[in-house]
């Protein structure tokens, strides 16, 4: 991996040290090229004349491909949405809800998991279990509480593939097997695994999988993609639609809806140059492999715990277990509110983390592009305070 090269081509890394992607991650300078030369050409030519239409038209065509490519999944199965949330909603809102039918997540969650969980129950009467772990929990505990949540009254298991507030990678591929063996299904949160980790939908077997576009796949917000395994396309219905939804006819008034495309979920016009900048994006992150960036970002985020657990005062709230860890690092200082710290370490040092609520905790995120010199200036700054 040529780091300098690479980290040449992210403007952002020459004046401060950016540990905050997953939040949204810093863009490279093709990302931003990509969108500028849309505008340009829609500018100049307009955007329904004949070949710049149809050069959108690949350009979408390409950010469904470089999606599917991200999740390791087949193009028919993958939608492009504006965000990872749209992608959940459009999965839950889209089931057949009954009264009394169980959905079960967990308290460490983001409020884009716990936020659509409340709206099904308040609308159809559902309930939502809520396992209670802990940040160090082993994976096989993790099972262990899920399994013992689970009734036959349970129709998803509705969590983060890795957990925004410490990191923690969830044994997705176990708790599937379970909503499975159990009647139920599995909608994975991946706002935190595009571009980070190595995905595979077909090997996993998961159900449903929403990802986002801009945070560790380096492109803009505006762009997400959804996941739904093949033959589950059917059980999900639209929320809203539009005429992509419709099975091609000589008679458009005669037209049958077709329930077994992605494309039933595309309710109206979406941001070429944002897809634009999302394809390139994507390439710059294929470049450089997600195998390659997953063992560095595991490596970056081990050298900042071994850095922080040497701290008295600092409790690291992240796995050390590499099966459950990610690039996602979080901690809290004692006697120092997260914000004051996320705010002290911007003004003194201009290094870029953020704050999260539960457990409260200051969070940093390290992907490819960081170094192990940044890696160790943030742990002197945490121990000078």
């Amino acid at each position: 991996m040529d780091l300098l090269r690479l980290r040449e081509e992210i403007p952002a890394l020459s004046g401060l040290t950016y540990l905050n992607t997953g939040w949204s991650g810093p863009p490279p300078l093709r990302a931003a090229q990509a969108m500028k030369d849309r505008i340009d050409l829609e500018l100049r030519d307009g955007p329904t004349t004949a070949h710049v239409y149809e050069a959108g038209r690949q350009i979408q065509e390409a950010a469904r491909a470089a999606a599917a490519r991200l999740l390791n999944a087949a193009p028919d199965e993958v939608l492009i949405t504006r965000n990872t949330t749209e992608g959940l909603n459009i999965v839950l809102s889209g089931l057949d809800w009954r009264a009394g039918d169980e959905i079960i997540t967990c308290n460490l969650e983001h409020g884009s998991v716990l936020g659509p969980s409340r709206l099904i129950a308040q609308r159809y009467g559902a309930a939502v279990r809520v396992v209670e772990l802990q940040p160090h929990d082993s994976q096989a505990a993790i099972v262990e509480k899920f399994a013992a949540a689970v009734t036959p009254r349970t129709r998803l298991i509705f969590v983060s593939h890795i957990q925004y507030s410490t990191g923690l990678r969830m044994p997705a591929e176990e708790l599937g097997r379970l909503a499975h063996s159990s009647g139920a299904q599995l909608l994975l949160d991946g706002a935190q695994t595009g571009g980070h980790i190595a995905l595979d939908m077909p090997a996993a077997g998961f159900d449903f999988y929403s990802i986002p576009g801009q945070k560790w796949a380096l492109g803009y917000e505006g762009v997400g993609a959804l996941f739904i395994r093949r033959e589950l396309i059917g059980q999900v219905h639209p929320a809203h639609t539009g005429g992509r939804g419709l099975l091609p006819s000589d008679n458009p008034y005669a037209a049958e809806f077709n329930t077994a495309s992605m494309d039933k979920f595309l309710g109206g016009s979406a941001s070429v140059p944002l897809q634009a900048a999302f394809v390139a994006a994507a390439q710059f992150i294929e470049e450089v492999g997600i195998a390659e960036i997953e063992v560095r970002n595991l490596a970056l985020a081990a050298r900042l715990k071994a850095a922080l657990a040497q701290m008295p005062s600092v409790a690291v709230n992240s796995p050390a277990d590499t099966a459950a860890a990610s690039g996602l690092v979080a901690f809290a200082v004692a006697g120092r509110e997260p914000a004051a710290v996320v705010q002290q370490l911007w003004e003194r040092h201009r290094i870029v983390v953020r704050q999260v609520s539960y457990p409260p905790a200051v969070r940093a995120s390290l992907h490819f592009f960081n170094t192990e010199a940044e890696v160790d200036a943030l742990a002197n700054a945490i121990a000078s305070l």
